[in-house]
């Protein structure tokens, strides 16, 4: 555990991101949705007509930057931590049904597998929210019934190798069902597998709500979503660049540290594979 810094400095970043998310209101200076058109693209205040009144300067409608990427945290956040359980949640019960009874099961859900696989995620997302329309809660809805496919992978063989130890042998000599046997057996030896890809599906459905919001099919204005920050500021990035590179920096922190956290994790539940 010493050793392992990616799980430190990853979680560390985390966390230090989680904190701001959650404290968003009181540590914003400004209300995120607040415009004032006679304080236009203020820049920050390493510029020489930066101002400590709004250290990361305003956009282009007057709104305070530092105020709207606190609360584009929370939308990052939300967004990530609800498709990883819904896709997991998905992709968990597939694989691990497929896993443990196999035969037709586990052909019925090989099949629906590569289904889903043979469908580009960014094309089916833009196409289905076209469709339905941009919000918050579609997006979610729509990346977490298309992510679900790793999850079923990684727990169809993690379950397929917990199936053939001693103790589920034991478990079923002793009655129990199959039920009690897959939660309490089952689930818990594969657990750690299941929170490393979590993690790496939280990180790809930031992304995705990033580049669907730059395209103006995410999530909606007024909210501060860091995708759609990028978006608006695409027509001052010649003359105003910081508008673009700090929810840019932002949103790349945020994926390097959940990236870093479930390598740390792997790293942790897996000592074997480090070398």
């Amino acid at each position: 555990m010493k050793k392992n810094m990616a799980l430190y400095v990853g979680c560390g970043l985390l966390l230090f991101i989680i904190f701001c998310a959650i404290f968003a209101p009181w540590l914003s200076p400004y209300d995120p949705y607040v415009q004032d058109l006679t304080n236009r693209t203020i820049p920050p205040v390493w510029y020489d007509a930066g101002t400590w009144a709004h250290p990361l300067g305003t956009d282009q409608l007057g709104r305070d930057y530092l105020s709207r990427l606190l609360y584009g945290a929370r939308i990052s956040l939300l967004i990530g931590l609800s498709v990883a359980v819904i896709s997991g949640l998905i992709g968990t019960t597939m694989g691990m049904l497929a896993g443990y009874f196999g035969g037709r099961i586990d052909m019925f859900v090989s099949f629906m597998v590569t289904t889903r696989l043979s469908m580009p995620v960014i094309l089916v997302a833009l196409a289905t929210v076209a469709l339905v329309g941009g919000s918050l809660w579609v997006v979610i809805m729509v990346l977490g019934l298309l992510k679900w496919d790793r999850f079923a992978v990684v727990m169809r063989s993690a379950t397929q190798q917990v199936r053939a130890m001693e103790y589920v042998s034991a478990a079923q000599s002793a009655g129990a069902s199959t039920l009690r046997i897959m939660l309490t057996e089952v689930l818990p030896n594969v657990l750690p597998h299941l929170i490393v890809i979590a993690t790496l599906e939280a990180a790809s459905a930031i992304l995705l709500e990033a580049a669907l919001s730059f395209l103006g099919l995410g999530v909606q204005p007024p909210l501060p979503s860091w995708g759609l920050m990028i978006s608006e500021a695409k027509a001052y990035m010649f003359f105003s660049f910081w508008l673009i590179a700090i929810p840019g920096s932002a949103l790349a922190l945020l994926i390097f540290s959940i990236n870093l956290a479930g390598d740390g994790l792997h790293q942790f539940f897996t000592p074997g594979e480090r070398a």
